[in-house]
């Protein structure tokens, strides 16, 4: 039996800093295997994350918005015609007409979205697109294993998402037992990685900085936020006031909440593998951006590291115990 671990499980050891400022360092990164994106964040594609009002904030940054694919086809291609050659759609495993359509008006890739990615309809899609469309870039997941990832890459993929289960609104470990703890998962993919080059992302799990530094130095590329970005202002998320303040509506997309909406009910003999909860709206996208920013340029320094290849070539994990982090939070006494 292996062990696995999650970002709390872990801590970075700080190594030798020639880095004279804490502005210095460079996060530049690779979304897929042609191109690259100024900074290594991404909004999840979700209804109750990505919107046009998130997207022009993430596009001023250097970084690619990808819309959800759970809106009417009209929807998808006003997007696209408004974000053209700046934007990825997204698929599940069908409708091939509508992707392909959808890649013709302008889109700059595909992001196929599937629960548990590592099946032979997954790589049968992927080859689909490559030979439809060798110029566009594919993005495949999700997927929590180095043998998947592997596969995924073998089929045509130039990015692979990964991560099963960590993301706030999801519930499929406790509903089928499956799922490898995020650190991990990112870590094994990432060996395999180092000899296909095709871009890793990190999806789900992220809770601050301090995880995106650990996600990134573990071998990310880049890393998804789903709940962080439902948070802000501009998220495509529904909002209403309270006596606590202005809250926003987070679902998982294998919600009972989003199956309701969208297909009018669950499927037979399936069951909901995420939950739907109201969170506290906490400021605005570039607020958000510019304190995870900030938080990674630090742990750069920390991590002697100019770029994120080097900090990743340079990094040094330490398993921690549960005291660690008791100990690593402020505290009056």
């Amino acid at each position: 039996m292996r062990y696995g671990y999650t970002f709390d499980d872990v801590a970075l050891v700080p190594q030798f800093n020639n880095i004279p400022s804490r502005t210095e360092p460079c996060l530049e990164s690779w979304l897929t295997k042609s191109l690259k994106i100024g900074i290594p964040l991404l909004a999840s594609n979700m209804d109750t994350v990505i919107s046009y009002e998130l997207a022009d904030v993430l596009i001023a940054h250097g970084t690619i918005p990808i819309f959800h694919r759970f809106t009417t086809l009209q929807e998808q291609k006003k997007w696209v015609k408004k974000y053209e050659g700046k934007t990825f759609i997204s698929s599940g495993i069908g409708k091939i007409e509508e992707t392909f359509e959808l890649l013709d008006l302008g889109a700059a890739g595909v992001c196929i979205d599937v629960a548990h990615g590592h099946s032979d309809k997954m790589f049968a899609y992927i080859e689909m697109l490559k030979k439809k469309h060798p110029d566009k870039e594919v993005i495949a997941g999700n997927v929590c294993t180095a043998m998947a990832y592997h596969d995924l890459v073998n089929a045509g993929a130039d990015a692979v998402k990964v991560g099963i289960g960590p993301g706030a609104a999801c519930s499929t470990r406790m509903v089928t037992g499956f799922g490898v703890p995020q650190f991990t998962a990112i870590q094994n993919c990432a060996e395999i990685a180092e000899k296909l080059r095709a871009p890793l992302i990190a999806d789900g799990g992220i809770r601050s900085s301090r995880d995106v530094v650990l996600a990134l130095a573990a071998g990310a590329n880049s890393v998804m936020l789903g709940k962080l970005f439902a948070e802000v202002l501009e998220s495509a998320a529904p909002k209403k006031e309270t006596l606590e303040g202005w809250k926003a509506k987070y679902r998982g997309q294998a919600s009972q909440d989003f199956q309701n909406d969208f297909y009018g009910g669950l499927k037979q003999k399936t069951v909901a593998e995420g939950v739907d909860f109201w969170v506290s709206v906490t400021g605005s996208a570039e607020t958000l951006i510019q304190e995870i920013l900030g938080g990674l340029r630090s742990g750069m320094t920390y991590g002697g590291a100019k770029n994120i290849k080097e900090l990743q070539r340079k990094a040094e994990f330490m398993i921690v115990s549960s005291s660690y982090l008791q100990e690593s939070l402020p505290r009056k006494t």
